[in-house]
C-alpha cells in the first residue's frame, strides 16, 4: 500500500510532522547520470511557501540521495531519497487530538487501524507526496533518454476554466506565473480568486490537465492492467483527487461513434497516424503513438478557517476552526505531482516493454 510499480518501483515513508519524509527507488536503470539540480528544481516546484496562494509552511525540501549513485551514476541498485521536515509546527494541530476534521482521513485512519498520527494528518497528509515528486523526477531523466516530453498545467480554478485546446497553448508560459496557467490572463484571473477564497477562510478546487509527447507505440498490458487504468489509478492515488478522464473523456458519451473515430492514415514520413485523437493516444489500453492527455479533478481543500461542526472520537458534536498554514487551493502545487505521476507509470511500462522485447 506504500509502494507503486512493478520493474520501477517506489515506496515513500515518513509522517507530515514526523522527522523526515521519503522515498525508495527499486529498478532504475543502471548507468543513468543523475541530475541531481533536476530533482532539486522538481521538489522546489512542489514545496509550500513558494507563492502568497500556497501554505506558507516553510520547506526547503533539500533531498539528500543516501545510497544507488556512485560518481554520479545510477548503480541499478535501490535508491534511498530522504527529505528532512524543518518547519513542521505541531502544536497547530493540537486541538484536533480527539475530533474528527470534516473529509479528512481522520474519522477512516482511526477505524481502521485503531491510532492516528493527527499532527497534520500524518501519512494522510499531501507532504507524503514530495517523495513521489523526487522518485519521478527520476523518471522524468530516464523518458528523457527515448524522448518522451510530460507537461501538466492548471486548467481550471473553481468556475473559471481554460477553454483552449492543448495544442493551442504555449507550454513554456507554464511557469510563467504562480497559479501555473499557460494563459497568462486567465491565470492572473485565477490568482486573485484564489486570494479573495482565501480571505473568506474557505477554499476552492481546479483541474490540472496533462499532456504527454513523443510516446513509443506499445506501452501498457491488455484487460487489467491497460495503460489509461494505470494513469487513472496513479491520478487517484494523489491527495484530494476526485475525478480522471482522458481522451475524449465524458464529452465522448455525447457523440456518435462516425464522429467519434479516430481515422488512421500513412504521414510523409511512413508513419501510422490518426487524424484526430478522441483516444488520447490510448487505444485497447496502449499507448498508440498519439499523444496521451488526461485531466485530473481536484476538491477543494477540506481545512477551512471557519468554525465548522463536527464530532469528536466519543460522537458527541463539536466545532473546530482551522489554525496554522493551509493552501487555499491546492492545484497549483499538484501540477508537479501529476506529471510524477504520469512519469512513473510511464517507466515502468516502457522497462516492462524493454524485458519483453528482450525475450522475443
Amino acid at each position: 500500500m506504500n509502494s507503486y510499480g512493478r520493474v520501477f518501483r517506489i515506496s515513500t515513508f515518513g509522517e507530515s510532522h514526523g522527522k523526515a519524509i521519503g522515498v525508495v527507488v527499486d529498478g532504475c536503470p543502471a548507468g543513468l547520470e543523475l541530475d541531481l539540480a533536476f530533482i532539486q528544481h522538481e521538489l522546489a516546484r512542489r514545496k509550500p511557501g513558494q507563492s502568497a496562494i500556497t501554505t506558507q509552511r516553510k520547506e526547503t525540501d533539500e533531498v539528500e540521495i543516501l545510497s544507488g549513485v556512485f560518481e554520479g551514476k545510477t548503480l541499478g541498485t535501490p535508491i534511498a531519497m530522504l527529505i528532512w521536515n524543518e518547519d513542521a509546527k505541531s502544536k497547530d494541530y493540537s486541538h484536533l487530538a480527539d475530533v474528527f476534521r470534516p473529509s479528512h482521513a481522520d474519522y477512516t485512519y482511526q477505524a481502521k487501524y485503531g491510532i492516528r498520527d493527527y499532527r497534520g494528518g500524518g501519512r494522510s497528509s499531501a507532504r507524503e507526496t514530495a517523495a513521489r515528486v523526487a522518485a519521478g523526477a527520476i523518471a522524468k531523466q530516464v523518458l528523457q533518454k527515448i524522448g518522451v516530453k510530460i507537461w501538466a498545467y492548471t486548467s481550471q480554478i473553481g468556475k473559471l476554466s481554460l477553454e483552449k485546446n492543448y495544442q493551442e497553448l504555449d507550454f513554456s508560459l507554464i511557469e510563467q506565473n504562480e497559479v501555473r496557467c499557460p494563459e497568462p490572463a486567465l491565470a492572473q484571473a485565477m490568482v486573485e480568486y484564489i486570494k479573495e477564497i482565501r480571505k473568506e477562510g474557505d477554499t476552492v478546487g481546479g483541474v490540472v490537465s496533462c499532456v504527454i509527447q513523443n510516446v513509443p507505440v506499445g506501452l501498457g498490458e491488455p484487460v487489467f492492467d491497460k495503460l489509461h487504468a494505470e494513469l487513472g489509478k496513479a491520478m487517484l492515488s494523489i491527495n484530494a483527487v476526485k475525478g480522471f478522464e482522458y481522451g475524449s473523456g465524458f464529452e465522448g458519451a455525447k457523440m456518435r461513434g462516425s464522429q467519434h473515430n479516430d481515422i488512421f492514415y500513412t504521414d510523409e514520413s511512413g508513419k501510422i497516424r490518426t487524424k484526430t485523437n478522441f483516444s488520447g493516444g490510448i487505444q485497447g489500453g496502449i499507448s498508440n503513438g498519439e499523444d496521451i492527455f488526461f485531466r485530473v479533478a481536484f476538491k477543494p481543500v477540506a481545512t477551512l478557517m471557519q468554525s465548522v461542526k463536527t464530532i469528536n472520537e466519543k460522537g458527541e458534536p463539536t466545532t473546530i476552526q482551522g489554525k496554522g498554514r493551509h493552501d487555499p487551493c491546492v492545484v497549483p502545487r499538484a501540477v508537479p505531482i501529476v506529471e510524477a505521476m504520469a512519469a512513473l507509470v510511464l517507466v515502468d511500462f516502457y522497462l516492462i516493454s524493454q524485458i519483453s522485447q528482450k525475450i522475443k
